[in-house]
């Protein structure tokens, strides 16, 4: 009887360790790698005063963002995350590489953006009023019911030859 005990207390001690191991590793974060970030060797290809618009891209390929309104500014954006389980993924490293040109299309300034260097934007939470009503899903469902009138029947229009 107590090899029987030892064995289930052997094959019990197994499985947890099993178990705490598959949980461990189930645990590991996941690492995701998103946007535009070129190669450090081709940016210092790069000279201010040197390169324009179409060498850039020639370079380091077209950028991610450009200036809304002049275009005289070029953005290139990465960023990695790193997801643990079921939490929401958290921002591990941030770099926005800017390029600006002058009015000739040459480049006038390269500049690197970090995570740090980074701000927060509040998002407004207001709501824009709209005009009607607000209807429910079943005003939407019968809604029509008995407003269309015949039913099928014959009335009397252009195309019937009356």
């Amino acid at each position: 009887m107590q090899t029987k005990f030892n064995r289930r207390y052997k094959f019990a001690r197994i499985a947890a360790i099993g178990i705490a191991v598959i949980a461990v590793t189930a645990c590991a974060p996941r690492l995701a790698s998103r946007g535009n970030l070129p190669d450090p060797d081709s940016l210092a290809n790069i000279e201010v005063g040197q390169v324009n618009k179409r060498d850039v891209i020639e370079m380091i390929g077209s950028p991610s963002s450009t200036e809304m309104f002049q275009g005289e500014s070029w953005y290139y954006i990465s960023e990695k995350t790193e997801t643990r389980a079921f939490f929401k993924p958290q921002v591990v490293e941030r770099k926005v590489l800017i390029i600006r040109f002058n009015k000739k299309g040459v480049v006038k300034e390269l500049k690197t953006i970090g995570l740090k260097e980074g701000r927060d934007i509040a998002m407004v939470k207001r709501v824009t009023p709209t005009a009607g009503q607000e209807l429910t899903i079943l005003k939407q469902l019968f809604g029509n019911v008995g407003r269309f009138e015949g039913g099928g029947q014959n009335t009397g229009t252009i195309l019937d030859g009356k």
